[in-house]
């Protein structure tokens, strides 16, 4: 079974060296993952979503009750990012609300940290880090 976004960063926090850490981000390489940590990283991403605490109910359902997956709906997050799409404001924070409580509570919990790129500050993660694992991406220019 595929292991959750949380699960992966969590792993890739553990390991203890950076080389151990980049062969992880690279053997659970997804859009998704790569998605969620250029959002975070890439001072030209910016959110438009309001900072701090997300007024969300965490969908509590048991570990292999069938959720949502964020590799299912990573293609959704461009609606929350400066340059994305037009869409009022109250419909952006809306549809992030129901992306929230349809996940997981810990991928739920990885896209909070995201929108105010504290990804870094929950797991033992860098750019630099992610840099190495993934040369291809292209940082900056994207709002």
């Amino acid at each position: 079974m595929q292991l959750l976004l949380n699960e992966v960063l969590q792993k890739v926090s553990n390991a203890k060296t950076k080389a151990q850490k980049i062969k992880l981000l690279q053997e659970y390489n997804t859009p998704a993952l790569r998605s969620v940590l250029i959002a975070n990283f890439d001072e030209s991403v910016i959110s438009m979503l309001p900072d701090g605490e997300v007024p969300y109910k965490p969908n509590d359902a048991p570990e292999e009750t069938e959720h949502t997956r964020l590799v299912q709906e990573y293609r959704k997050l461009y609606l929350f990012f400066k340059g994305g799409a037009s869409v009022s404001q109250t419909r952006r924070e809306t549809l992030f609300i129901q992306l929230l409580e349809g996940l997981h509570k810990g991928e739920a919990e990885v896209l909070c940290l995201m929108k105010d790129k504290l990804i870094g500050k929950r797991w033992k993660i860098t750019r630099a880090c992610v840099e190495e694992a993934f040369p291809s991406i292209e940082w900056g220019n994207r709002s």
